[in-house]
């Protein structure tokens, strides 16, 4: 059995480069499916609201920071802590340039992420992200 995660970086958000005020085009999901309107809610920023989910990838973006002393981007470490889990056999993010799936590529290189960051990225998903999608899936 293979296990193929996609969409792992919630439609972009575990970049870290969005805020609040990111104006996507009018033909990009992320702009017109924010809450299923089109396709299932799950396709666009996982499900979340996007003010929250900001909030949720600038803290995500600071713990990369701090574990990391910036030798990997947030979304290095999102993708690694994917490849981290047991049974999974790839992940397939998104990318919009050669420069970004060339970073992406090189989160399978990075080490594995420290006991400390996975402990801190788990209460924070429990505190921010887990309460609003529990029940959908």
């Amino acid at each position: 059995m293979a296990i193929v995660a996609r969409v792992p970086l919630a439609s972009g958000l575990l970049s870290g480069r969005y805020r609040h005020d990111t104006a996507f085009a009018a033909d990009d999901h992320r702009a017109y499916n924010r809450h299923g309107e089109a396709f299932d809610v799950g396709e666009t920023f996982a499900g979340v609201d996007y003010d929250t989910g900001v909030d949720a990838a600038q803290e995500f973006s600071a713990l990369v920071e701090k574990y990391t002393d910036g030798r990997a981007t947030p979304a290095q470490v999102a993708l690694h802590w994917i490849l981290q889990q047991p049974g999974v056999t790839t992940v397939i993010p998104g990318a919009r340039s050669v420069e970004q799936a060339r970073a992406n590529a090189t989160a399978a290189t990075i080490p594995d992420l420290d006991t400390e960051l996975l402990d801190q990225m788990a209460d924070l998903y429990e505190r921010r992200i887990r309460p609003l999608v529990q029940d959908r899936w």
